[in-house]
């Protein structure tokens, strides 16, 4: 099941992914129970849609709700 609640995770790690993911970068997440059971993240990476990375590679982000709301009117 997926959840398009606004959730954001900065990445810590691009390795293999050079070209989808920014080091440093705050991503939008969507939750997605099914990808957790397996330790993976649902993120819109820099191709604009979502993808599942290994859950290591983010730190989910714990913003208030006005910065998340400017975050979700401005895709980073």
């Amino acid at each position: 099941m997926l959840d398009y609640q606004k959730r954001f995770a900065i990445c810590l790690c691009n390795d293999g992914y050079p070209a989808s993911l920014e080091v440093r970068k705050v991503y939008q997440t969507i939750h997605d129970m099914e990808a957790a059971k397996y330790h993976q993240l649902r993120v819109i990476d820099e191709s604009g849609e979502d993808y599942l990375y290994s859950e290591d590679y983010f730190a989910l982000l714990q913003l208030p709700e006005m910065v998340s709301e400017v975050l979700f009117q401005h895709p980073v």
